[in-house]
């Protein structure tokens, strides 16, 4: 994507071969700071301190930690049993999101098949690469069969702004290019179609005030910040026409996880029937899970995020206290919508509707997974 005519993206491999930055996203929109990562230890900390976030982010970031972790193997001999521990350590980063442990899987698997240790960080790059372009590719497939979607409520309102609502970053920060959420929007408004765009600001990290209106902002794409809690007010009185999400995790029966508050947004969009869709690439499928709502594990993060509020302060990005210094806090970061509330997923092979049969009638591979 291009950010003041510059294209960039979220994540990179350093021209050294051994470095890969990425955006510091902790400190956007405030401050632009690009983070090295050059090991394993790194890698985990950059996502479980959320430099970098959202569900197909977290895969490439893992991908590449394994990179990291053949380049740093002991005597530079990348074995199969040190691998194998180092990306049980990745995997373990962050729980929720299942693209973590395909992207780190993917590049073990490529590298484990190499049976020339000298040829493994070969092996390693060329994986990591291709998962991050498959990636971005993938979300600008899902922008590719959103847009119709965008475009018959265009028709219907004869040209008069199509409302979405969207909650969390699921754009181009969160996903290499073009996002999963965002992807319909950017396709929509580059067709000439008007378009508005509804933020959550996303408590308790701000990820859509911060990010997603940072994103739509660099685009041009007209958009409005929102209280988390505004998204029914706004539908109950006809100013939202549908409602995009992403997700971190869903099951192949249509449950979906995602960032804590969507479950509302979902009821409240089935109450004034609004269509409510969620974006994903196929990586971001959990093909073992049935039951979301008891089988997603769900994150619980630092309660300081609860009762801390970072902004611009002057010239300054600060944080401050917001309850009383000795209220508890909890923090769970995701939440379960059930398939009955989601009117569909767009992927990367069309849109289909949230239950097994059309899931599976999209991904026919996956029906023995």
């Amino acid at each position: 994507m291009k950010v003041d005519g510059k294209d960039i993206r979220p994540i990179w491999l350093h021209a050294d071969r051994r470095t890969v930055q990425v955006i510091d996203q902790r400190l956007l929109p405030h401050e632009f700071v690009v983070a090295d990562v050059n090991d394993v230890d790194a890698t985990i900390t950059i996502i479980q301190d959320m430099y970098v976030r959202g569900a197909p982010l977290i895969g490439a970031t893992g991908a590449w930690g394994v990179y990291l972790a053949v380049l740093n193997a002991p005597d530079g001999r990348a074995e199969n049993n040190y691998l194998e521990a180092e990306c049980a350590r990745l995997k373990a980063a962050r729980p929720t999101a299942v693209n973590l442990e395909w992207g780190v899987d993917r590049v073990l698997g490529a590298v484990l098949a190499e049976s020339q240790i000298s040829q493994r960080p070969a092996a390693a790059a060329v994986e990591a690469e291709a998962v991050t372009e498959e990636e971005a590719e993938n979300c600008r497939l899902i922008g590719v069969h959103g847009l119709p979607l965008i475009e018959q409520i265009s028709r219907r309102k004869k040209g008069q702004p199509v409302n979405i609502l969207t909650h969390c970053n699921a754009g181009w920060l969160a996903c290499i290019e073009w996002g999963t959420a965002t992807a319909p929007m950017y396709a929509a408004f580059d067709a000439g179609i008007r378009i508005h765009v509804w933020v959550d600001e996303t408590r308790p990290l701000n990820q859509g005030s911060r990010l997603t209106a940072w994103e739509l902002g660099k685009y041009g794409i007209a958009h409005t910040v929102i209280v988390d809690n505004a998204g029914g007010h706004l539908m109950q009185h006809g100013q939202v026409d549908m409602v995009i999400t992403g997700t971190d995790r869903s099951t192949y029966t249509g449950d979906v996880a995602n960032k804590i508050g969507t479950y509302l947004k979902a009821l409240a969009a089935r109450d004034n029937d609004i269509p409510f869709y969620v974006a994903l690439p196929s990586s971001t499928f959990d093909w073992t899970l049935r039951d979301g709502v008891g089988e997603i594990p769900i994150e619980d993060r630092n309660p300081d995020e609860i009762r801390f509020i970072q902004g611009l302060a002057g010239k300054e990005v600060r944080e401050v206290l917001v309850p009383p210094a000795d209220s508890p806090a909890g923090n769970p970061a995701f939440d379960v919508t059930p398939a009955r509330l989601v009117t569909g997923f767009i992927t990367e092979r069309g849109v289909c509707g949230a239950n097994e049969a059309e899931i599976l009638g999209l991904f026919p591979e996956k029906k023995s997974a």
